[in-house]
């Protein structure tokens, strides 16, 4: 096989929950304390993926952590028993769903040494996804095991805080030639927190041998930050040469735009402008927290989720853009409202690997069949509902720790990470 873009996506976990933990992630706070469905949630986690492979695309996944990470509360001096209820649904999180905010990838096209390059990222920023990235490099050096292919690093130190992908745009004129990777990092104005912080993501660029010429570095506006948008990749989203964007989603988008026309002639800027659709709706739709992908047949299609239909001024202004023959050409909506309930969208749900699946350990890439073998998993263990007040339960603890290892076991992943 040759190299290809794969789509990673995090596989729902059994402890999915409505904690609220995420300020400045709106849809977070707006259901916390909501009644949450881990197994409605993960199949349809499921669902999309079978979706992506019907279209011809490359699919792998990445398993959920095991919680609750009793081993996290234990450094702090507790446990699930007498932790506060804060920390007890930060050790119960399933927020490694979001596989974008897994690590930062270079691939071999762009770095020194003709290797792919993966940086875990820290998440310091957010107390809940802090303890994830120990667990998450454990998988990424199962599954980029090869050396000669692969290089996988250790998280960015704190205090510099790193959210992985969802900050971070690949443009190229095709996957597998070289590209210009763009960091996007955040200076908080407003209420919220900037998540990604610059010098984390100069220390990704300098790990991953990148050419400074080939690297830009680019602020996100403070004004989507305190409208909600957490991630870069809820206001922008990249794909070959298409870079699909909010107008107000930089806090300088001329010399942005200039530098990237330089370095990439070939490029394409969709820009979708705030008096056809506001920040606020761009934001409420998670336009743009989609999956910007190439079909095997060629054209570009967005994978995006269903409440993009069920905001008139989103919908009009995509209609009209394919109407138009702008850039992209198909519009593919996906339920994963469980997972936007808790603010990710289909771009959240993935990490983006540009690679040959047949340097990768094929426990981690899925078909169809392998897929609904999952599924019965799912549907067999993972619970139906969790209440907030159900997060201290013994024999909720229980279930979703049975949940994790029948997974895990299906996929002969026990030895290696139980």
């Amino acid at each position: 096989m040759s190299v290809r873009e794969i789509n990673f996506d995090g596989i729902i976990g059994p402890s999915h929950n409505y904690a609220g933990l995420s300020p400045g992630n709106l849809a977070s706070s707006h259901n916390a304390g909501a009644v949450a469905y881990p197994r409605a949630a993960a199949l349809q986690g499921i669902g999309k993926m079978r979706a992506n492979i019907a279209l011809g695309l490359t699919q792998g996944i990445f398993l959920p952590q095991p919680r609750p990470d009793t081993a996290w509360l234990e450094k702090l001096g507790t446990d699930m028993e007498h932790a506060e209820p804060h920390m007890r649904a930060a050790a119960m999180s399933a927020s490694s769903m979001w596989a974008a905010n897994a690590a930062t990838v270079s691939p071999a096209a762009d770095t020194a040494d003709g290797r792919c390059h993966l940086t875990a990222a820290n998440l310091v920023t957010m107390p809940h996804r802090s303890h994830e990235w120990p667990h998450t490099i454990r998988q990424l050096r199962i599954a980029f095991a090869h050396s000669a292919h692969f290089a996988v690093h250790d998280a960015v130190p704190a205090p510099f805080g790193d959210e992985g992908a969802a900050n971070h745009m690949r443009l190229c004129d095709h996957h597998g030639a070289p590209g210009i990777e763009v960091f996007v990092y955040g200076k908080s104005g407003g209420p919220f927190p900037a998540r990604q912080h610059i010098e984390a993501s100069k220390a990704i660029a300098r790990i991953h041998g990148l050419n400074p010429e080939r690297t830009l570095f680019v602020q996100q506006s403070e004004e989507a930050i305190a409208a909600g948008a957490f991630h870069n990749d809820v206001v922008a989203v990249a794909n070959e040469r298409i870079l699909f964007a909010h107008e107000q989603a930089f806090a300088d988008k001329a010399a942005f735009f200039d530098a990237l026309r330089a370095t990439l002639p070939s490029v394409e800027i969709v820009e979708v402008p705030a008096s056809a659709v506001s920040l606020g709706d761009a934001i409420a739709s998670y336009l743009f927290n989609a999956q910007l992908v190439t079909l095997p047949e060629g054209g570009t299609a967005l994978i995006l989720p269903t409440e993009a239909q069920a905001i008139p001024a989103v919908w009009n202004w995509l209609e009209a853009h394919v109407a138009g023959n702008g850039p992209i050409r198909r519009l593919i909506p996906v339920d994963v409202r469980q997972s936007m309930a808790n603010g990710g969208g289909p771009a959240c749900l993935r990490l983006r690997v540009v690679a040959d699946p047949e340097t990768i350990d094929p426990r981690f890439l899925v078909n169809a069949g392998k897929l609904d073998a999952i599924a019965a998993v799912i549907e067999a263990h993972w619970p139906e509902e969790i209440a907030a007040k159900d997060l201290q339960s013994p024999a909720l603890i229980r279930q979703i720790q049975q949940s994790w290892l029948s997974l895990v076991d299906h996929l002969g992943l026990s030895r290696d990470l139980s």
